[in-house]
């Protein structure tokens, strides 16, 4: 059961996913959105959900690296979910 930032599920393949994750839907590009992904980070989120169809994928990048830098953890601690859409 997922009750807090640190709780994870184990995928297939046996990778530790988080079970909570910032949903960046109807968040526009700009620097709110950046700043929005860096204090997530900041606080503990480590997973960052979007998809193409937002158009906001690079502020979520920018907030993304700017957030990993400035809380001193790798790239590889986080998680950048998408969707595709399919036809």
């Amino acid at each position: 059961m997922i009750k807090n930032l640190q709780d994870t599920v184990t995928l297939h393949n046996g990778i530790k996913m988080p079970g909570f994750g910032l949903g960046v839907f109807k968040v526009e590009e700009g620097p709110e959105l950046v700043k929005a992904v860096k204090v997530a980070i900041k606080h503990g989120y480590r997973s960052i959900d979007t998809a193409a169809i937002y158009g906001n994928e690079e502020g979520v990048g920018q907030g993304i690296r700017e957030g990993l830098q400035e809380a001193g953890i790798s790239r590889e601690e986080v998680f950048d979910t998408s969707k595709v859409l399919m036809n």
